[in-house]
């Protein structure tokens, strides 16, 4: 099969992870970029990445990277391409422009010179073009301009890869899925350990971490934009599809917990984790933070503090976070914790020394992955080695 360039883009923070991930997927030329990942692949390569990917945004095929001086350029560039045997004129597109350095002053007027090229090409070689759909188009093209080369992409995702097709109640500010299961790589969690998320919200990480225990591809409820182009292998992505599901593992009750003090917050979680078939996997309770205990003598502690939105006031959050601290001190000794964040006060007033902290970005907010090791000093390395063996 042909070789092709893609770019997968994802949050910010997360393209170590990306890298890795594309690796065992079979990609070939990996390399991390600011916001995302290039790499090579041939078809087999796309439909993996975007069934089994859980970091990745997207995966847009590269279709040209033109040097360019002015809008007159764009279009030509985009006029050149044969759209015609990529998709058909009765599917609907929507154009994307981004850009970096860029001495165009209009990105708006790009982007219609861009949907302007495309018609006229589907024009001039069928008679008809396309129609415009801007809320869910069959096709989406993205264009990405520096100072000095434009690059045009065809996005074989469709809908957002983070769009899991599992969750049915968002609630208040919802992580993304795809920076959940990045944060708990980079936690190092892994399945069998005890995980709790005692601030769940509606569930995000407890879902990710029942499809990660489970071994179950994330896209496999749901349909992608590679399979309206022309060259779509329907015997391979069935192929693919089945190798995937056969690999899931047996629903069976997962060490993974989660509480939320709010009654109406903790029934969104109830309901997306019975709509994605996990209500015997995970176990939630009502419960406040500062009331609970260790579910386990040993584990990991991954949550998303509601800054703000649910705790009220700053004065309210100066008074909870060193709470917090002692909660983490006095009931999860021989826990790992990590609290993602985007409040610059949490760091200094839950009084407790981060061994590590990670930039990660949630859309365009700066945020923190702050890492506590709850151990006595004497029994760290006992402790972690228990932790590891428990995953086995």
């Amino acid at each position: 099969m042909t070789l092709h360039y893609f770019f997968a883009p994802c949050p910010r923070g997360l393209e170590s992870v990306l890298v890795t991930e594309l690796e065992q997927l079979g990609a070939s030329s990996v390399r991390g970029r600011d916001g995302g990942v290039q790499f090579q692949g041939d078809r087999r390569v796309c439909y993996r990445a975007n069934l089994e990917s859980r970091v990745a945004s997207r995966i847009l095929w590269r279709i040209a990277t033109r040097p360019y001086a002015n809008e007159a350029d764009i279009y030509n560039i985009a006029r050149a391409l044969p759209w015609n045997e990529w998709f058909v004129p009765a599917l609907t597109i929507r154009v994307n422009v981004a850009a970096i350095k860029c001495p165009l002053r209009s990105l708006d007027f790009v982007t219609l010179k861009i949907k302007d090229a495309v018609c006229d090409k589907f024009r001039e070689i069928t008679g008809s073009r396309p129609s415009v759909d801007t809320v869910q188009p069959d096709i989406r093209i993205h264009g990405f301009l520096d100072a000095r080369e434009f690059s045009l992409y065809l996005d074989t995702s469709g809908d957002a890869l983070f769009k899991r097709g599992l969750r049915k109640t968002a609630g208040d500010a919802p992580l993304r899925e795809n920076l959940a299961a990045g944060i708990l790589n980079l936690a190092g969690w892994q399945p069998g350990i005890p995980l709790l998320d005692p601030m769940c919200g509606s569930g995000t990480f407890l879902l990710e971490a029942a499809q990660i225990s489970l071994n179950i591809a994330p896209g496999s409820k749901r349909s992608f934009a590679f399979e309206k182009l022309k060259e779509f292998d329907k015997g391979l992505w069935a192929q693919l599809r089945e190798a995937a599901i056969a690999r899931q593992k047996p629903v069976v009750r997962q060490p993974i917990f989660g509480s939320d003090l709010y009654g109406d917050v903790l029934a969104d979680a109830h309901a997306n984790l019975s709509a994605a078939g996990f209500s015997e996997i995970v176990t939630l309770k009502q419960a406040n933070l500062l009331e609970i205990s260790a579910p386990a003598p040993l584990g990991f502690l991954v949550t998303n503090p509601p800054y703000g939105v649910r705790l009220g006031e700053p004065e309210r959050l100066v008074e909870f976070y060193p709470k917090l601290g002692d909660v983490l001190k006095k009931k999860f000794s021989g826990w790992k914790a990590y609290i993602f964040t985007a409040d610059p006060l949490l760091p200094k007033f839950i009084r407790l020394t981060a061994s590590r902290r990670t930039p990660l970005f949630n859309g365009a907010l700066e945020c923190r992955l702050l890492e506590y090791k709850m151990v006595a000093g004497g029994m760290r390395k006992v402790r972690e080695t228990d932790i590891t063996h428990q995953a086995d």
